[in-house]
């Protein structure tokens, strides 16, 4: 089983977030047992801008678990239509191309998301299976 990780869960683990980091870190662990937990470049570049280094943040992702996994051509061209189609029923800016490649990468790369921001990438990414922290319990799918 391959878990794709968005950096919002990162992002609550790392910073040990009041709200949602014991809840999201649970759910790596979960993720972690169940298989492999990857980073789309995306993810990584994105984690790397929390960290003093590249280095830092390269050890504390390896520390972990989490393993680097490049969006292919395959997602990078699944995100642009999943984009288009956004911007087709009148989305503004408020999304990005970058929350789309995540979503196509782990639609094509991994066989789930482990994110926080499940009604965006429910709407955009049916086939999808998401695995959401906040849930008291988690829904998967």
């Amino acid at each position: 089983m391959i878990t794709a990780i968005d950096t919002s869960v990162l992002v609550d683990v790392f910073g040990a977030d009041a709200r949602f980091g014991t809840s999201s870190a649970q759910r790596l662990r979960e993720a972690l047992a169940d298989g492999s937990v990857v980073a789309c470049d995306i993810v990584w570049a994105e984690v790397i801008g929390l960290f003093p280094s590249a280095a830092a943040a390269r050890a504390a992702l390896t520390d972990v678990a989490i393993e680097f996994s490049a969006t292919s051509e395959a997602a990078a061209g699944a995100a642009g239509e999943a984009w288009r189609e956004y911007r087709r029923r009148g989305g503004e800016r408020e999304r990005v191309i970058a929350d789309f490649l995540i979503g196509a990468h782990a639609t094509t790369q991994a066989d789930r998301l482990l994110t926080r921001d499940r009604g965006f990438y429910r709407t955009y990414f049916k086939g999808l299976r998401i695995i959401d922290p906040t849930e008291t319990k988690p829904r998967i799918g």
